[in-house]
């Protein structure tokens, strides 16, 4: 009797273990964001100030060796101003594309743009490599809440071209048929400014 006793004693002690080992945890929205966007590939800088969102643009584009930039949105051409830098407003495949974005979707780590910073290019026309200005305002739990925040924010007039960068590590051998001239995965530094 006394193998029968161990035999299930060790059993409970290990699905005790087991419990225990597949407790769910919950993140908050910010760490949620943080951990799926970096999980997928994405650079992410913390900034507390406009003069540190300036620093860290300016360490990106010497760590890279960029001197030229795309930039359409007019609030983010006064922090260019402020560096050493030629920006150009028409969007080029060879030169970084620093922009804004609708919403960040904390749960899968996705940046969500509309026409309006976009236009009525799709993504894949744009360079491979984005810097986004982003605050944690802008956070949201999932897609719908940030279409529900884009028909909220613009309603009357609401953007076209919505869609969102879901990577941000290139997959070399990606042979998928599907994704053929359609690929939205971008080398993307994210400067997250806190406004809360």
């Amino acid at each position: 009797m006394n193998f029968f006793k161990k035999l299930f004693k060790t059993y409970q002690e290990s699905s005790k273990e087991k419990e225990i080992n597949e407790q769910i945890v919950h993140l908050s929205l910010d760490d949620s964001f943080v951990h799926n966007f970096i999980n997928r590939g994405g650079k992410f800088l913390y900034c507390t100030s406009i003069n540190e969102v300036t620093n860290n643009l300016k360490h990106i584009l010497q760590e890279n060796n960029w001197n030229k930039i795309t930039c359409t949105d007019f609030d983010l051409l006064k922090i260019t101003e402020k560096i050493d830098v030629a920006v150009q407003k028409h969007s080029s495949e060879s030169i970084p594309f620093f922009t804004s974005c609708e919403h960040l979707i904390a749960d899968k780590g996705e940046i969500l743009f509309s026409s309006n910073q976009l236009s009525s290019y799709k993504l894949a026309s744009y360079s491979k490599h984005f810097i986004v200005y982003a605050t944690t305002s802008q956070l949201v739990k999932n897609t719908g809440e940030g279409l529900t925040g884009i028909k909220t924010h613009f309603s009357g007039n609401i953007p076209t071209n919505i869609s969102s960068i879901k990577n941000y590590k290139f997959e070399v051998d990606d042979d998928n048929f599907l994704s053929y001239g359609n690929n939205n995965t971008k080398d993307l530094y994210l400067l997250l400014f806190e406004d809360l």
